[in-house]
């Protein structure tokens, strides 16, 4: 799935073509290198060739394909009334933060994270509280009781956690439901990566933690697995009569928002796409393999908790010897274009994401070039 040169990729025109020169090889942009699976090409050409490019319509169909997929692939048992459908996650996320908070309300979260956290609790006129994870990348759950005891309205959480690519245990998870129902927060799990956990973890879905409906919502899409990022289609998963009520009362505008062949894409995607998804994961867990080599022998200084989940690999380049962005050392002198680790937070600096949804070849050229630029 991941046959594409690079000079054929180049004629894409997302965001992750676009950002760069046309010398640079962008590992950065949280986009895949793959094909499309057959069955979301089947349905997308089958909408344009009927010219079926209206208004979303996204229930039942929707709800009933997420908790097909939610069974299969994680025996997460979901009513297909509970699942609602939004443009994208951030979206997702910032509808529900506008019902949950008032001027001057907290929101926690835990960086180094995705970096539109950072924005999303401003956005609903919230104020932030970090509460970083350990220095292991796991969920600081003493630091996070102390937090939840001065009653933020909501915690963000990433599940699984981008950039670092954490899964968190069901254990865990637990245990911040404990502490959420204990102090009266309630939970938003982005859960956008949760199909891209690869061999060796196990995905755990919030809401199937005991005693999680009475105070989490969770939102998901298809878009990072399948790719779709561009089509414009999540969705909001509830579990309790409590915060059904909540999402019950999102602007009635936001369903026409969400995008038709988003829609179409993510049905099929969640109906006939588990076999590709399959391979996918393969792939990708060889490349996780290839990257870890790489790195040993290419460029040692670098160190790196390989992911448990997503296509995305956090990388310590803190004993280069450089100043704090190692993202600005790789593009002026290698030319590979990477995700500064400022992003997502100030305990990033020194740290870089690279993408490695990509072909074996492309992933070679990029770290050959990465460890030219640190051997000068």
């Amino acid at each position: 799935m991941f046959t594409h040169s690079l000079e054929t990729l180049r004629r894409r025109r997302s965001a992750k073509w676009r950002t760069y020169p046309a010398d640079v090889v962008p590992m950065g942009v949280a986009e895949m290198d793959c094909t499309l699976a057959p069955p979301i090409t089947a349905a997308l050409r089958a909408a344009v060739d009927a010219a079926d490019t209206g208004y979303s319509a996204a229930q039942p169909d929707l709800g009933e394909a997420f908790a097909g997929f939610a069974a299969r692939r994680w025996g997460w048992r979901v009513e297909p009334a509970a699942v609602t459908a939004v443009t994208d996650v951030g979206v997702g996320v910032v509808e529900l933060l506008r019902m949950l908070v008032r001027p001057a309300d907290t929101v926690a979260f835990s960086p180094p994270v995705y970096p539109p956290f950072f924005d999303w609790a401003p956005e609903a006129g919230a104020r932030i509280r970090e509460v970083p994870l350990t220095a292991e990348f796991r969920l600081d759950l003493p630091a996070l009781e102390a937090a939840f005891a001065a009653h933020p309205a909501v915690y963000l959480l990433c599940n699984p956690h981008n950039p670092v690519g954490r899964v968190h245990t069901h254990d865990e998870l637990a245990a911040l439901v404990r502490l959420a129902r204990l102090y009266g927060v309630t939970i938003i799990s982005d859960e956008i990566h949760a199909p891209l956990v690869l061999p060796g973890a196990q995905f755990t879905p919030l809401l199937s933690v005991p005693g999680a409906a009475e105070v989490a919502v969770s939102v998901v899409s298809a878009s990072k697995a399948f790719n779709l990022a561009g089509l414009k289609c999540a969705a909001i998963v509830t579990g309790g009569t409590a915060l059904a009520a909540v999402v019950d009362r999102l602007p009635r505008d936001v369903r026409w928002r969400t995008g038709h062949l988003g829609v179409l894409a993510t049905v099929a995607a969640y109906t006939e796409g588990d076999a590709w998804l399959d391979a996918l994961l393969t792939e990708l867990d060889a490349r996780r393999t290839e990257l870890g080599e790489q790195l040993r022998t290419r460029l040692p200084k670098i160190k790196w908790i390989p992911p448990e989940a997503t296509y995305l690999a956090w990388l310590d380049c803190r004993a280069l010897g450089e100043d704090d962005e190692p993202r600005e050392l790789f593009l002026a002198r290698s030319r590979v274009g990477l995700e500064p680790g400022t992003r997502f937070g100030a305990r990033g600096a020194g740290f870089v994401r690279l993408n490695f949804g990509t072909s074996a070849a492309i992933l070679d050229e990029a770290t050959a070039r990465m460890a030219s630029a640190a051997g000068r």
